[in-house]
């Protein structure tokens, strides 16, 4: 093989490495919209001798942008030697519920349909998310979890509605969350 030959294919593989490499940093970067979910506790469900069971994994997220919300989320967690790696890619069953904890106070204006959280769920492209929303008509936060790939998502969900109520007896005016949606 020439010289010539070898820059041209290492300019190729090089080519290629920066496209993995650049998929691979926008799939791993900051993925959610709220801060990183607490674990609130795992349970095994799948039994597995040499490597890690598979587990349901149960969270807890605040919303980042109505203060008073949380939401509790259960996801199936791979064990066996992929999901110890985190090359397995984990399934759509995901389910949500969402209270209020304390009076409601929305920090800003909000989109409809928003990212409330969002975590990655394979190596590459697939990912779980938790998506805000209004009904004006009763006041009520609505929230819905699914996931997605880049090529085929997944019908599977959950949905959580919020119903906007005065908190204590000092709090006696209640915000319309259709006042904070553009």
């Amino acid at each position: 093989m020439t010289s010539k030959a070898i820059v041209k294919c290492d300019k190729k593989w090089r080519s290629l490495a920066l496209v993995v490499l650049a998929l691979t940093v926008w799939q791993a970067g900051p993925a959610s919209a709220a801060d990183e979910p607490d674990l609130i506790f795992r349970r095994s469900t799948v039994f597995k001798w040499l490597s890690p069971n598979d587990k349901l994994a149960t969270y807890a997220v605040d919303d980042p942008e109505v203060e008073g919300v949380a939401c509790h989320f259960t996801v199936p967690e791979k064990g066996g030697f992929k999901g110890w790696l985190g090359l397995a890619e984990e399934v759509s069953d995901i389910s949500l519920a969402c209270r209020q904890i304390g009076p409601i106070k929305f920090k800003h204006k909000l989109e409809q349909g928003d990212d409330m959280f969002r975590q990655r769920r394979s190596l590459f492209f697939k990912k779980m998310q938790i998506v805000r929303g209004c009904d004006a008509k009763r006041n009520v936060l609505v929230y819905m979890v699914y996931s997605d790939r880049l090529i085929e998502g997944s019908p599977k969900n959950s949905t959580s509605s919020v119903p906007i109520m005065p908190w204590g007896a000092t709090e006696a005016a209640v915000q319309k969350c259709g006042e904070f949606i553009q």
